[in-house]
């Protein structure tokens, strides 16, 4: 283990760890890759990149950064590959092969180009996350991906009920599927991008944050102080957010990214994933939901099975708008579906001895895009929601602006607190050139989920609140700008006004402001 750390042997093997992971079975040998600090690792094994669009474009620059492998050990598989831009990594050594992965040729494909031990690093869209999951599971291989996604989201859409249109649908149809596994098998990552990812360890920081806080202000005193004390050391989040208040967390986004080509008519222009935007906005709005909220909103649906933590809603989410904060003013965001309602909300869900649940909170994202994605998601609606003929993303034109996009966690005796990444295009440029904030955000996301995931190989499904979020955010802090962790006496209600009081009735709770109801702006679509 004293030799040369460039040889083979030793990146494999280089340790009495290494020699016990050199005796696991075959099908799921994995090497244990040695550490030279704390945000740069060896991998001896390949790495498959399935699409390579904007984020996988900002990605790989950033993962090469920070893991140590052979340019000709990384292959980039996309169906409509930009030769300007693979030029430079071809010239490097990478591989790139033209390809789609579809229903027919997806174990072909990756059977072609990834083993036992390898990785998966799938940025595309439109993968069944099933098929790709148990191909994964069953060779052996390492997976990530940054959504929970299938074959085609729109076959079977028209008439289908609410509930069959949501991620937790999907979560459901995995768990199924895993539940069928005699072994967890080989680690996949799901869900790990800026949001949903990210926002799960910023979630679980301000949960800290909160709880230090409330004691040094002696918010709490007696045996629930001391309980609180204890439940942040063991980093028991669920029972931490019980006991401190929480009931509402955001994914709370504005992205104030502008830029010097005016968006044209008929131009869809966004910073990320046009068809991934349009996909999960016009869908049914979805959100966890809480043990203290009073009613359903309208046109709701409860889920029949699975943990029942989850509720959709008969409209868009785009066209679902709620009233939400980020520093240092008020927005106004929309609940598109995301993976963090399904798995922040579970996560931090307590069920007493019977097992009942006894406590949750309300988990949703509230997105305010950038203004030109606005302007294309009003011309979406008059155009009945077929996607525009152009579609752009935002890089090198941008002249100014930041993804600003944090947890703002709600209810404790503090009211709120923010705590994410303000992050500049300035900033993103001076980390990766010709990037956005955005995909910067996304990509060290990605970066350190796979970091994580050569260091423990064999644990099998996680979702991003299963992993530490000071690893994550240790090799992520870099990357996000300023990061932000910070109270904010703000509810829905502080800064509320009615024009026409008196000659109206506006459904909001005075004596409870943390009710869904006083986050929501509109009635119905």
């Amino acid at each position: 283990a004293s030799g040369d750390k460039n040889n083979p042997e030793l990146r494999a093997y280089g340790s009495p760890a290494g020699c016990v992971a050199a005796l696991r079975p075959a099908k799921f040998r994995f090497p244990l890759l040695w550490r030279p600090n704390p945000t740069m690792l060896y991998f001896s094994k390949k790495i498959l990149f399935v699409g390579f669009g904007f984020v996988a474009r900002c990605t790989l620059p950033i993962l090469l950064k920070h893991v140590n492998v052979r340019p000709e050990d990384i292959t980039i598989l996309e169906f409509d590959p930009d030769e300007d831009v693979l030029r430079r990594w071809i010239e490097k050594g990478v591989n790139v092969v033209r390809a789609k992965i579809e229903p027919h040729n997806l174990g072909e494909l990756l059977g072609s180009h990834v083993s036992a031990g390898d990785i998966v690093i799938d940025l595309a869209w439109n993968i069944d996350c099933g098929e790709i999951l148990q191909w994964c599971h069953d060779h052996g291989v390492l997976y990530l991906n940054t959504s929970v996604e299938l074959w085609d989201p729109y076959a079977n859409s028209k008439g289908a009920h609410p509930t069959q249109m949501t991620l937790y649908w999907r979560h459901m149809n995995l768990r199924r599927i895993m539940a069928s596994w005699s072994t967890p098998g080989p680690t996949a990552v799901l869900e790990h991008g800026a949001n949903p990812g990210l926002i799960s360890h910023f979630t679980k920081h301000a949960l800290l944050d909160i709880a230090k806080t409330c004691l040094d202000e002696k918010k709490f005193a007696g045996e629930q102080a001391e309980r609180i004390s204890q439940h942040a050391a063991d980093q028991a989040f669920n029972h931490l957010a019980h006991e401190l208040g929480v009931k509402v967390i955001h994914c709370s986004e504005r992205d104030t990214q502008i830029s010097d080509r005016p968006k044209e008519v008929d131009e869809f222009v966004n910073t990320w994933s046009v068809e991934g935007f349009r996909e999960e906005g016009t869908t049914t709005a979805e959100m966890g939901w809480g043990t203290h909220e009073k009613e359903l909103p309208a046109f709701a649906y409860e889920h029949t099975d699975g943990p029942k933590s989850q509720i959709c809603l008969a409209r868009m989410g785009i066209n679902t708008q709620v009233v939400s904060w980020v520093p240092d003013y008020t927005i106004v965001g929309m609940v598109v579906r995301h993976g963090e309602a399904f798995s922040i909300t579970e996560k931090l869900s307590v069920q007493d001895a019977s097992g009942m649940t006894i406590y949750r909170p309300t988990v949703h994202y509230a997105y305010c895009p950038s203004d030109a994605a606005i302007a294309s998601l009003w011309e979406l609606r008059g155009k009945n929601y077929r996607l525009q003929s152009k579609l752009r993303i935002m890089t090198d034109e941008i002249s100014d602006g930041a993804d600003v996009l944090g947890a703002l966690v709600m209810g404790h005796p503090l009211n709120s607190w923010w705590c994410g990444t303000n992050l500049s295009i300035q900033e993103s440029r001076r980390l990766v050139p010709h990037q956005n904030a955005t995909t910067v955000q996304v990509a060290i996301s990605v970066v350190a989920a796979t970091m994580w995931m050569i260091e423990n190989p064999d644990q099998g499904v996680k979702l991003p609140d299963d992993l530490p979020h000071e690893y994550v955010l240790g090799i992520a802090k870099p990357y996000l700008g300023q990061f932000i962790s910070t109270p904010k006496d703000w509810t829905p209600l502080k800064y509320y006004s009615n024009a026409f009081c008196g000659f109206n009735r506006p459904a909001i709770d005075p004596a409870d402001p943390w009710q869904f109801k006083n986050f929501l702006l509109t009635d119905g679509d």
